[in-house]
């Protein structure tokens, strides 16, 4: 065995023009094969990479697109929700008006229904005299009237 490694040892122009017979054939079959076949892995991977290239710009396109309907369909949402609680100030705005109005008109209501009673009263107690009351009975009855309408008067004037 020795004697083998050391005959190739001392031919090394014969093994280097061996190595290289065999590196030119390979390269050759491979030549042939893509000249056979038509294809060749650089161009494949060169398709393949443009492909996906292709595929991610789409992609990012359809996610550009979607985004902006959603920024769109977000920001229908906030002007509605706006324009639902403007309403709903609105209404309270409304409500808290006619309850102050409903309230300054039941004052009056009752300010009427006393000033009413007084008058009956004062009526009543008129009838109740004589067909001809006496002078001081008289002025009393009319002085009952009279400040049964200031006391109205008053409570009117300080609900407003």
């Amino acid at each position: 065995m020795s004697s083998s490694l050391g005959r190739i040892g001392s031919q090394p122009i014969a093994v280097t023009a061996a190595a290289l017979v065999l590196i030119i054939a390979g390269v050759a079959g491979i030549a042939l094969s893509r000249a056979y076949t038509g294809q060749s892995p650089e161009t494949d991977r060169a398709a393949v990479a443009r492909a996906l290239q292709i595929r991610a710009a789409q992609a990012s396109e359809q996610l550009v697109a979607k985004t902006k309907g959603l920024e769109e369909t977000q920001q229908d949402s906030i002007d509605q929700l706006q324009v639902m609680q403007d309403q709903l100030q609105t209404m309270r705005r409304q409500l808290a008006a006619q309850q102050a109005d409903n309230k300054r008109l039941s004052e009056q209501v009752s300010g009427l229904t006393e000033a009413v009673e007084g008058l009956r009263q004062s009526f009543a107690s008129a009838q109740s005299a004589d067909a001809s009351p006496a002078p001081a009975a008289r002025n009393r009855s009319i002085r009952t009237r009279a400040h049964a309408a200031r006391g109205y008067q008053r409570r009117v004037k300080s609900h407003s």
